[in-house]
């Protein structure tokens, strides 16, 4: 559908892409990851058209469609949240777009569409202006989803959504079939929609069949290898060139030591990211004791006017534990944050505990630094003991290393600057964490760093958080902001997950009682409904029988060219580097093959 030739992009001579080629198929889901900085969203850019490639080319089939949602965008005013979807529809024949009963049709997936991101009926014919930032983008999102483009460009399109939000978005993704090109740092969100990754690092691009989970493996391993050649080549360029140094004054030794300077130019250096912060261990400094009851909520009732925000919330958080508030945008868990900060008014009690010292991430947390200091005085104006030994360390799991720390804050993106803002969290000395939306600009990385240091942490943490990935392993307790209620869920992320799809159990029980009337009357058997479930689970077993059999089919083909590529290379003439190159690609290529067919075959 959309073929990548040969493409290359720098800026100010510096390279961000070379030299990349690799085909996106049709209704093919494709995970793009790599650090920040790496090119993803460059990348999702010119396949959008938005940017232009230094050199290469992008063809794309006949006349695709493509819609693209970047991080950012400009956003037009003067329309209600309903005009502005319908929006969409003006390129189109109105009147023949009316009369042909399509209009209908639109309304009602618009509808549920719009319901699906998270906003409700009443919303409807609010001016979009009275939105915030994250309800914008998902206006947007919205007009992207009801045209159907055959190419869909997602950009982080989670960073603004509740849980319920994504996991609609994640049951759209799936059945819309339109292929897709995804960035995000939501590792769950990932596994569960796209089927292939392709990671970019120092401009290049390595492309794994499978999805994110498994590519993690797969990754690990060419690391692995990529390490290995490049220490055997390091220590070989070294011995080379101590030869041609000690040599080089020598006449007897005068043939070999220019063979050997020969040798070095012509060399294909390889390259490989060394930088590894995996055993890099971030710890709170330890947290002052407080009282046994960091926070006691009763009867706790919020109200704007007369919006009811939330009302009979009671809850005791316990020193030491980790909790999160989860619930859809607007519900009231940044309230009740701001409320527990002593930042609004409220009724009912709210008590917090003896000696509780909290620190505290919001939204604008970033807005709060000094412009005029460098990225590394920040930190170094909080941080205290022994963790001032490890600053750099530090700021580089947060990707603020090298020249980058010495960078004012005033010139940071926002992004930048909340991770900044993160990062002196973390060193300041308290004894209850409140983190709103903490994950948002971070990538994987940076969120693992973070999660090790939370979860040694003895302290309390109450975390604000839509990522599932963050959450699991991390909080012992959530709380459910909805409807006006705040409801206590006892366990992880993914038990309160499981319990809410029993849940809504009660709500297909409900539809299978309607659903036994009308087999009463002939309109439906539960034979249908058992052979959907078959041909749903055989058309499953078949999709990843056709996966092996093609990898299968793959590594037979390898396996002839290595076959072929020993026979050229038992040939004194044919032992070239280039053919040596060559061989080792295949090689590769024939070890990452069978590293699939593996996690397939163990699947079965």
């Amino acid at each position: 559908m959309v073929s990548i030739e040969h493409l290359s992009i720098e800026y100010s001579s510096r390279p961000i892409l070379d030299d990349i080629t690799f085909l996106i198929n049709q209704r093919e889901r494709i995970a793009l990851v790599g650090k920040n900085g790496a090119g993803k969203t460059t990348l999702l850019r010119m396949l959008a058209g938005v940017e232009t490639p230094t050199s290469g080319r992008i063809s794309k089939m006949g006349d695709i469609t493509i819609g693209y949602l970047p991080q950012v965008m400009m956003h037009v005013d003067g329309k209600t949240l309903r005009e502005d979807v319908m929006s969409i529809i003006q390129c189109s024949d109105v009147q023949e777009f009316r009369s042909s009963g399509e209009e209908a049709r639109f309304i009602a997936e618009m509808d549920r569409t719009i319901i699906g991101l998270g906003f409700e009926r009443k919303d409807f014919d609010r001016p979009c202006s009275e939105f915030s930032g994250g309800w914008r983008m998902r206006i947007e999102l919205a007009k992207i989803l009801l045209q159907h483009p055959d190419l869909l460009l997602l950009d982080e399109p989670t960073n603004h959504l509740d849980i319920e939000s994504i996991q609609w978005l994640e049951e759209f993704l799936k059945t819309n079939g339109s292929a897709l090109v995804l960035v995000s740092h939501d590792r769950a969100f990932l596994d569960n929609v796209t089927t292939r990754t392709i990671e970019i690092t120092l401009g290049r691009i390595y492309d794994y069949n499978v999805p994110y989970s498994q590519f993690k493996v797969l990754r690990q391993e060419r690391h692995e290898q990529q390490v290995r050649a490049y220490m055997n080549q390091q220590k070989m360029i070294q011995e080379t060139e101590e030869f041609i140094e000690r040599f080089r004054y020598k006449a007897t030794k005068a043939v070999q030591v220019q063979s050997r300077i020969k040798q070095l130019e012509k060399l294909d250096r390889l390259e490989v990211d060394l930088e590894d912060n995996s055993r890099l261990s971030l710890r709170f400094p330890p947290a002052p004791r407080s009282g046994d009851f960091p926070v006691i909520v009763e009867d706790l009732r919020k109200d704007f006017g007369d919006h009811m925000v939330f009302q009979n919330a009671n809850f005791t958080i316990r020193r030491g534990e980790k909790v999160a508030f989860v619930g859809k945008n607007g519900e009231g868990k940044t309230t009740l944050v701001r409320c527990i900060m002593g930042q609004l008014d409220y009724l009912g009690n709210l008590k917090i505990g003896h000696n509780v010292k909290i620190g505290y991430f919001a939204q604008n947390q970033a807005a709060l630094l000094d412009g005029e200091m460098t990225v590394f005085e920040t930190i170094d104006y909080v941080a205290v003991g022994d963790i001032r030994t490890k600053i750099r360390d530090i700021l580089g799991a947060f990707m603020f290393g090298g020249e980058a720390s010495e960078k004012k804050v005033k010139v940071l993106s926002g992004g930048e600057r909340s991770r900044l803002a993160m990062i002196r969290l973390l060193l300041e000395p308290c004894n209850l964490l409140i983190l709103d939306e903490p994950t948002n600009h971070l990538d994987m990385q940076s969120k693992d760093v973070l999660k090790a240091a939370l979860k040694e942490f003895n302290g309390t943490v109450i975390c604000v958080s839509h990522d599932r990935d963050f959450l699991d392993g991390l909080v012992d307790k959530v709380y459910e902001f909805g409807g006006g209620r705040v409801r206590e869920h006892l366990g992880g992320i993914y038990d309160f997950l499981r319990s809410k799809r029993i849940d809504n159990l009660q709500e297909l029980e409900r539809k299978t009682d309607e659903a036994m009337r009308r087999e009463a009357k002939g309109e439906v058997t539960s034979a249908k409904l058992d052979y959907a479930a078959q041909k749903a689970a055989a058309a499953a077993r078949r999709k990843k029988e056709k996966q092996i059999t093609d990898i299968e089919a793959a590594i037979a083909k390898l396996e002839e060219e290595q076959h072929q590529m020993e026979i050229l290379l038992s040939e004194l003439e044919n032992q070239t580097s280039e053919n040596f190159q060559k061989y080792e690609h295949i090689k590769r290529e024939m070890e990452q093959r069978l590293y699939e067919w593996e996690i397939l075959s163990e699947e079965e």
